[in-house]
């Protein structure tokens, strides 16, 4: 279907927010109304289609991605949407990473009544970092508390790197928002109809005139301070031609300069169709973004991947595990894929066959015969393949730039109950595993039980929900505890030898590593500044991976480490005594010899952002100060008080209950990982039986 379009009539789009934003209320509304559903899901009703899970059913949010695509045709152009509706909690953070690398252009949604918030504030800093163009929409604004210029306001002075415009202004607000004035044709918009499927254009009333033409004038001189063309027309006050200006901001959307802001409710229908054309018109096809880096799977040498290439590469980005058959989440970048084509995993050099295409409707899926470049569909038959792994054609064999997941903060103990269960427990986290990159299962040395390590308390409850009503398993789990990790004392630089006899062969190896705190990095960084062209390119990197890995496995009380930059400074050798095992082993002994001379515990601190009435702000402080929480700052939004705090996880068990006696349930929080801290001795004895150390 997208072949028969055209590059240039496709969008691959994400849905981002905070949650409770609007999110899958809105999507809903983009399916209705481009003929894809035949009545709009509800999430009160427990009827969504992208939200199709039981628990994300129950709970009334959004837990994994769900992609569907359709057709939507505005005045200019038919096109084919591949939408991706993430999740707004923080908890499923990876679900909307992996989202946003195989989205070229993203709708991000703010609330008309709370302004930015904090994930708002994080999915779109996640967008940036993979160059992601974006428009706004300022949803809720039917809602009590709304206010248009006080959230236009708070998006530009949290996100001053590029220019923020609105295209759009309500008319009336709360209760009484009844359409929108387009500033773009100077025309008023109406809904109205069988589910306000018609739009319908007015001319702009006259009481509304004024303000609608400042409104303009600002939203003209907003692209004339990006646009030379549109510059020199305004100006010299002359007229500015439709079609230039329309061109114009697509051209300024696409190379991220500007990010236009619409408005509405999509609960009320107000402001949806519009959106949909504005997708259309100004955020970039796969042909605006032509090339994408990446390594010569063989030398890794960095090289592109064009979507005019000949030869098919795609990224695995989601994958839905099964005891059959994995259902893949695939991007094609280049070249075209077949039914029965055979692929390599560029990660590991093997040979997959891909037995059936498929394009994705949430849940739902359509057979295809093949897919060419640009598109987002589903595969069936490859196996040991995993989230960020590169497909290609075998005779030319690349790596895209992986996806980067956050490390576990929380963990969990898990026990079958019976013995009949055991072997279901483990395939069944196995399954789990292969799908959400952020879980991880390890067995306890101490007490044999099985630790699930995942992003939140959240996170960990719905597992439990799934290995139970899912995968119906009878399990026995505990409290939720702090995944700590270790650090370094100090910098040191290491030189680790690996010299043995190892059958009738001498081996041996020697490399020297530096290692230094990196404060600013989530986990660890790997580098290399050996340049010898007379070793084997196999030999450094496999200095590097076994680095990386090594450092992984633990510090002295058994944690990853963290904070560490560690470089390869020198790696000796001989052709006839060292190979990459030899290789592996001295950079394994360097690691050792390091951590040897001493480590430090690390406790996972968090991002507090709490929205409370004024008059229970006190009672919230006073119980925050108890828990090593720092206030960073509190902000006026509407008629109540956001504090921005810092706090350690460790502390935060149960404040979702607490928060709402302590508000008369009338005050809402928000979480996200803000990095690690040195715990004290002191503070962890305090925390006794609550601790993350005694499974």
């Amino acid at each position: 279907m997208a072949d028969q379009l055209g590059l240039e009539s496709i969008r691959n789009i994400g849905i981002i927010a905070h949650i409770d934003a609007g999110k899958t209320t809105l999507t809903e509304r983009f399916l209705f109304y481009s003929g894809k559903t035949h009545r709009i899901g509800n999430i009160d009703s427990g009827n969504t289609v992208m939200d199709y899970l039981d628990e994300e059913r129950s709970r009334g949010i959004t837990i994994v991605s769900a992609a569907a695509t359709f057709k939507w045709t505005n005045s200019d152009r038919t096109a084919m949407i591949h939408l991706i509706d993430t999740p707004g909690h923080i908890d499923f953070t990876a679900e909307v990473e992996r989202s946003i690398r195989v989205c070229d252009g993203a709708v991000v949604i703010f609330s008309g009544v709370e302004g930015v918030e904090a994930q708002s504030e994080k999915v779109w800093n996640q967008s940036t970092s993979y160059n992601v163009s974006k428009i706004a929409f300022i949803n809720k604004l039917d809602r009590l508390g709304a206010s248009f210029e006080r959230t236009v306001k708070d998006i530009k002075e949290k996100f001053p790197l590029i220019k923020i415009s609105p295209f759009q202004i309500p008319v009336g607000i709360e209760s009484d928002l009844s359409g929108i004035i387009d500033l773009f044709h100077m025309k008023y918009l109406h809904f109205g109809g069988d589910e306000c499927s018609e739009v319908f254009v007015k001319d702009i009333p006259g009481e509304l005139l004024a303000e609608s033409e400042a409104a303009r004038d600002q939203f003209l001189s907003d692209v004339a301070e990006l646009s030379e063309d549109i510059a020199d027309l305004y100006l010299d006050e002359r007229e500015i031609p439709p079609d230039l200006l329309k061109s114009e901001i697509r051209r300024l959307v696409v190379e991220n300069k500007l990010c236009p802001l619409f408005v509405g409710s999509a609960k009320k229908n107000i402001g949806v169709q519009p959106l949909l054309d504005a997708v259309i018109d100004y955020l970039p096809s796969p042909a605006d973004r032509p090339a994408y880096p990446a390594f010569n799977a063989k030398n890794q040498e960095k090289v592109q991947v064009d979507i005019n290439d000949s030869h098919f590469c795609g990224l695995v980005f989601k994958l839905i595990a099964s005891g059959s058959a994995d259902l893949l989440y695939l991007r094609s970048y280049s070249g075209k894929l077949r039914m029965n084509d055979t692929l390599v995993n560029a990660r590991n050099g093997k040979k997959v066959r891909v037995k059936r295409i498929l394009r994705l409707y949430s849940k739902n899926i359509d057979a295809m015969d093949e897919v060419g470049p640009g598109d987002i569909v589903g595969i069936i038959g490859p196996d040991d393949v995993f989230t960020g792994d590169t497909l290609c054609d075998n005779a030319r064999q690349v790596l895209l730039n992986k996806i980067d997941f956050p490390e576990p903060v929380i963990s969990m103990a898990l026990e079958p109950k019976s013995a009949n269960d055991k072997d279901r427990l483990h395939s069944s986290l196995e399954l789990m595993c292969r799908e959400d990159p952020t879980l991880e299962v390890e067995q306890s040395e101490n007490t044999g039980q099985l630790i699930l390590s995942g992003m939140g308390e959240l996170h960990l409850e719905i597992c439990t929900h799934r290995l139970q009503n899912e995968f119906n398993v009878n399990i026995r789990y505990g409290k939720p505890r702090v995944a700590f990790r270790e650090t370094l004392l100090n910098s040191c630089s290491i030189t680790g030898v690996f010299d043995k006899l190892v059958g009738d062969k001498e081996l041996y190896s020697e490399v020297k590593i530096n290692l230094e705190p990196a404060r600013l990095a989530q986990g660890i960084i790997v580098e290399s500044t050996v340049h010898d062209a007379n070793l084997p390119k196999s030999w450094i990197k496999t200095a590097q991976d076994t680095l990386s890995a090594s450092l992984k496995t633990g510090g002295n009380q058994g944690y990853s480490l963290i904070y560490i930059k560690a470089t390869v400074t020198s790696l000796s050798g001989s052709i006839d005594k060292t190979t990459d095992g030899a290789v592996a082993g001295a950079v394994i002994d360097a690691v050792n010899k390091a951590i040897a001379q001493g480590t430090k515990l690390m406790e996972p601190i968090m991002k507090l952002d709490i929205t409370a009435p004024e008059e229970v702000v006190g009672e919230i402080t006073g119980y925050l100060q108890m828990r090593r929480c720092i206030i960073t700052g509190i902000d006026n939004v509407a008629s109540s008080k956001v504090l921005r705090c810092e706090v350690p996880l460790a502390e935060m068990f149960g404040f979702s209950t607490a928060l709402p006696k302590l508000s008369g349930g009338r005050a809402s929080f928000s979480m996200e990982p803000f990095g690690y801290q040195e715990i004290s001795q002191e503070d962890l004895q305090r925390m006794g039986d609550n601790n993350a150390i005694s499974f």
